[in-house]
């Protein structure tokens, strides 16, 4: 298993949501990250348009893809 990490929810960009670090002062974030917004919200049983500012958990996999949502 892969190491988790606290990721936030941005904002949602057509049906992708941007992550970013959730523990990581706005000034030193890496770009944000888009992903599949209607797959983080089934994952995290929350409607698509509630996942912006959600703090989540992920499972960091091979090429620093992340996968495993959950809500923290």
């Amino acid at each position: 298993m892969g190491e988790r990490v606290r990721v936030r929810v941005l904002l949602l960009f057509g049906d992708q949501a941007e992550i970013v670090a959730a523990d990581v002062p706005a000034e030193e974030r890496a770009e944000p990250v888009r992903y599949p917004a209607g797959e983080i919200a089934e994952a995290v049983g929350v409607p698509v348009r509630e996942l912006p500012g959600k703090v989540l958990t992920a499972e960091v996999g091979r090429g620093d893809r992340l996968s495993g949502w959950a809500l923290v």
